[in-house]
């Protein structure tokens, strides 16, 4: 019996499927290595304490980033991103704007191939940049750490999300006020919030922009 063909997408998320479950293997193979190679086993109560507290936020994070990712990333995107990581802070950028250059959509073939080729080759190019760098660190670290770069370095990430911001906010100038207001509110009065939550407030931003989307239209103001 001839075998079927898998199209594009079922291709897709059957080896997305497969290498999100030898990713799962991975990370919960190495705790197991280093156990065995040292022999020390965790006190299984602390562990369970520390699960319960952490975990509940990482499975919502998980859950919501599922819903807000994949539409935006397309599903060979969003595969690709969940495995190599990093998403809110480079995959999603060069993804958005790739397809933005392009003219497509996440929702479209054409979009789905152009989101998977921008995040692989993000990934690449970001691999090689990592290995560049750790080779280099030492006698680089001088000149990194000096006191003219420093100032430059901490305005690399708002600068990327601003090149985008000012692309997406001229296209959607009445959109954007709720967000844009919600974020700065919530960044300036909430001093628990810094940079190493944008994992959590790019969803929670996301989600709130779709409910003032959905009022507004039903408003007649979109």
């Amino acid at each position: 019996m001839k075998k079927e063909k898998l199209t594009y997408l079922e291709s897709v998320h059957r080896d997305g499927r497969i290498w999100g479950i030898a990713l799962c293997l991975v990370i919960l193979l190495f705790p197991v290595a280093v156990c065995i190679v040292f022999g020390a086993v965790p006190q299984w109560n602390a562990l369970l304490k520390g699960a319960i507290a952490v975990m509940p936020m990482y499975w919502a994070v998980g859950i919501v980033e599922m819903f807000t990712y994949v539409p935006m990333l397309g599903a060979g995107g969003a595969y690709l991103s969940f495995v190599t990581g990093n998403i809110s802070n480079l995959k999603l950028p060069c993804a958005i704007d790739a397809m933005e250059r392009a003219n497509v959509k996440a929702s479209s073939e054409e979009g789905e191939i152009i989101s998977t080729i921008s995040i692989a080759v993000s990934s690449i190019v970001t691999t090689v940049i990592i290995i560049i760098g750790v080779i280099l660190i030492a006698p680089l670290t001088p000149i990194l750490e000096s006191e003219v770069l420093t100032p430059a370095f901490e305005q690399m990430l708002p600068a990327l999300f601003g090149g985008l911001a000012v692309v997406f906010v001229s296209k959607n100038a009445k959109l954007s006020v709720a967000p844009i207001i919600l974020m700065l509110a919530l960044f300036i009065f909430v001093p628990a919030l810094n940079k190493s939550t944008v994992g959590i407030m790019v969803p929670v931003g996301v989600i709130f922009t779709i409910i003032v989307a959905r009022i507004m239209y039903k408003k007649g103001l979109l």
